[in-house]
């Protein structure tokens, strides 16, 4: 059985009700979305533990085999031709493995919620489309939808009815908005009710984007 994966868990208050398990992107790690927290507006939510893990270390092909925190290898900049599926389906299992450690804590399924960044946000849709139970959300910034043939195949009737909140920069120079746009009506295609917002921004989080997350927020936990 592997390790859990280190994690930054911040309570938003005292016997958090709802959990955020937030995952960074490729070569970050778990402080990178940690003063989010205080930039969200939070009022009126119930108390939430925000768990930010750690992505093991491991070689990354397209930079020179270079080690750093990955969820999976990237192979190739090639928009999905070449992915890391071993990759991919060995982070999900750690991943499932936090979600497991928040129900032991007194969270219910429905009451967590998968974010993630680019990389982040990739696992955030491999692990939350195969989920069997519904969860209160899944919140992707600035990523796609992973092995999507696969997707297609594997993703579970209880998914379905877990709401989806998806944002890109429209000048993303790492991973193009139309990529994002491909997976967004991939999943609405499959039956997926996704919130979408584009941003005149590049690979990262501007401050219209803050306020939407919290919003949205109050929409799948209030």
């Amino acid at each position: 059985m592997s390790t859990l994966l280190q994690t930054i868990d911040i309570e938003s208050a005292p016997n958090p009700a709802a959990a955020i398990i937030w995952m960074h992107g490729l070569g970050a790690d778990a402080n990178d979305f940690v003063p989010m927290v205080r930039e969200l507006d939070l009022r009126g939510l119930p108390a939430i533990r925000f768990v930010f893990p750690n992505a093991d270390t491991m070689p990354v092909t397209i930079n020179g085999g270079y080690v750093m925190r990955s969820w999976y290898d990237i192979v190739a900049n090639d928009l999905g031709r070449h992915e890391d599926e071993a990759g991919l389906r060995a982070s999900q299992v750690k991943v499932e493995a936090l979600i497991a450690r928040e129900v032991a804590r007194g969270i219910p399924l429905d009451r967590i919620i998968l974010a993630g960044f680019s990389q982040g946000c990739a696992m955030t849709l491999q692990t939350g489309l195969r989920q069997t139970e519904k969860l209160a959300g899944m919140m992707c910034l600035s990523g796609y939808v992973p092995i999507a043939d696969l997707a297609i195949k594997e993703h579970t009737a209880a998914s379905l009815a877990t709401p989806i909140f998806m944002v890109h920069g429209r000048m993303d120079p790492v991973i193009p908005v139309e990529r994002a746009e491909q997976s967004r009506d991939l999943l609405k295609q499959l039956g997926y009710q996704v919130e979408w917002h584009e941003y005149p921004m590049q690979h990262s989080v501007c401050q219209e984007e803050v306020a939407h997350i919290g919003a949205w927020l109050k929409r799948v936990l209030l």
